[in-house]
C-alpha cells in the first residue's frame, strides 16, 4: 500500500482512536515506572457460553474479566519503519509478554485481583498466543464474529504489508486469573 495512504489511515485511526478510548472506560496498564503500555483494559463481565480453561477455571456468563485492548494506533505508528509481517508479529509477541507482569500489578494497585477470574482479549493474531499463557476459543455467534471481522479489518488493512493474505478470523484471547500470577508474577 502506498505509504501516504498508510499514514492518512493512520492520522484518521488516531482520531477515532481517541474518541473509542473516551467511550469505552479503558485505563493503561502502566510500567513500574507509570509509563503506558500498549496495552489498554476495562472491566466487563463474560456474555459468553460457559468456558472451563486448562487449569479448571470455569468461566460463566455474567463472571468479571478483565477486557484487553492492545493500543493499535500506537502499534502501527511503530510499524511504519517494518515492511515484514513477521518481523511485526514478533515485535507485538515481545510487547506483549513484557507487559503482563504489570497486568498483575495493576491488578493488585486496583485491587480487581479478588473480583476478576481472568482476562479476554479479541484478536485476528493468536499464533503463538499459548505459549504467553492465552488459549484461543472461536468465536461462536456468527453475527458477533462478523462484526469483529469488520472492525478488524481495518487494522489488517493499515498494517498488512501485502493485501492479498486473507485476514485470519479473529478468535477469543482467554487466560485465568490464576495461569497469569503463576506466569508472570514476580515479588
Amino acid at each position: 500500500m502506498n505509504l501516504n495512504i498508510r499514514r492518512n489511515c493512520l492520522f484518521f485511526w488516531n482520531l477515532i482512536d481517541t474518541l473509542y478510548f473516551r467511550f469505552t472506560r479503558l485505563n493503561y496498564v502502566e510500567d513500574r515506572d507509570g509509563k503506558r503500555t500498549i496495552m489498554r483494559v476495562r472491566l466487563t463481565k463474560y456474555k459468553g457460553r460457559t468456558l472451563t480453561l486448562e487449569d479448571g477455571t470455569i468461566i460463566h456468563k455474567n463472571d468479571l474479566l478483565l477486557k484487553i485492548h492492545l493500543h493499535n494506533a500506537e502499534l502501527l505508528k511503530q510499524f511504519q519503519v517494518y515492511n515484514n509481517d513477521i518481523r511485526r508479529a514478533m515485535i507485538i509477541y515481545k510487547k506483549v509478554k513484557d507487559i503482563l507482569p504489570y497486568l498483575v500489578q495493576y491488578l493488585e494497585t486496583t485491587g480487581y485481583n479478588d473480583r476478576v477470574k481472568g482476562m479476554i482479549g479479541i484478536t485476528s493474531l493468536y499464533k503463538g498466543c499459548r505459549k504467553l499463557g492465552f488459549e484461543v476459543y472461536s468465536i461462536q455467534n456468527p453475527y458477533y464474529k462478523w462484526f469483529k471481522q469488520l472492525a478488524l479489518f481495518s487494522i489488517h488493512f493499515i498494517s498488512s504489508s501485502t493485501l492479498s493474505k486473507s485476514m485470519p478470523e479473529p478468535r477469543y484471547l482467554l487466560m485465568s486469573k490464576d495461569t497469569l500470577y503463576q506466569k508472570y508474577f514476580t515479588s
